[in-house]
């Protein structure tokens, strides 16, 4: 009994300063909650005709949505397709409980449009996936449209 409780009370101890030693990044993961930030809406397809000029493909656009109070830190982290296009954030701020539109073509980089600079569409409207990493290459958030994640089957 006597060893047991003793078993008991170094595993406990050993759990606080556990904690402690943790650095307060790591002990966030531990509870699961709705990303800070989140893939609000895409636009896959942009309306009218697809064609590579650059209004066409400024219309093609995923957002972000900061749903804290707190600006994130977007340096590093990375919107890719289901093909591997990648987009990297740099040196990107993403204020509190606003939204950024990350647009496929070109034009100047603005706090509320960013601009991936591409000449040709990336996302797929019949379907593909949006990834969110953070700069840890942590999925934050995903989202796909379209039937192309449904095993092998080629019609």
């Amino acid at each position: 009994m006597t060893v047991r409780r003793l078993a008991a009370a170094s595993l406990a101890a050993a759990a606080v300063v556990g904690t402690v030693a943790l650095p307060a990044s790591a002990a966030d993961h531990a509870r699961p909650e709705r990303p800070k930030v989140e893939i609000s809406a895409v636009q896959y397809d942009a309306p009218g005709r697809d064609t590579r000029a650059n209004r066409s493909l400024n219309k093609e656009w995923v957002e972000l949505t900061n749903t804290t109070r707190r600006a994130v830190n977007l340096d590093g982290w990375t919107l890719s397709d289901a093909d591997g296009h990648t987009y990297t954030f740099d040196h990107y701020r993403l204020a509190g409980r606003a939204t950024v539109r990350i647009h496929t073509g070109e034009g100047r980089d603005t706090r509320t449009d960013l601009y991936q600079d591409l000449s040709r569409h990336i996302w797929d409207n019949r379907s593909d996936a949006a990834t969110l990493r953070n700069d840890h290459d942590r999925i934050v958030d995903k989202t796909s449209w379209g039937t192309r994640h449904h095993g092998g089957h080629h019609h």
